[in-house]
């Protein structure tokens, strides 16, 4: 299987990528040259991760049936100083809110999904010192 994506530069330091049919605008600000019509990519880079993950526990934790009212994902990253500026440490944290939670289903799946079945977090983890934590608000 190949993914393939083609991101076309539109204007300043304005860029469009075409994504399974959906357009995304990335930009720089406006003290580095652009408009800030879009978000930057390297924020992307968390919004992917919390997407893929949170796509694996959403799915398993239906399998598992279990019911919950709230999913949120906070990713804290730190940047380095050096140039190339890149991620050195990520923190993922998983926020559940609802009714009597089952804990241990809730760890699993987070689990399984950093482990196992996100290819997101598979790379990340490979050249980024990764952190996870769940945090259960009860309704």
């Amino acid at each position: 299987m190949k993914h393939t994506l083609r991101t076309s530069w539109t204007q300043e330091m304005t860029f469009e990528a075409d994504s399974n049919g959906h357009s995304l605008i990335m930009d720089a600000p406006e003290e580095a040259g652009g408009k800030n019509r879009g978000p930057r990519p390297k924020h992307l880079m968390l919004a992917a991760l919390a997407g893929c993950t949170g796509m694996d526990v959403v799915g398993m934790l239906k399998k598992m049936r279990v019911d919950f009212s709230g999913f949120d994902i906070l990713i804290e990253a730190e940047v380095t100083e050096e140039v190339p500026k890149h991620y050195n440490k990520m923190k993922v944290i998983y926020e559940f809110t609802g009714k009597d939670l089952p804990e241990d289903k809730l760890k699993k799946a987070v689990e399984l999904s950093k482990e196992k079945y996100c290819g997101v977090s598979y790379i990340y983890k490979q050249v980024i010192d990764m952190e996870y934590d769940i945090r259960i608000k009860e309704e």
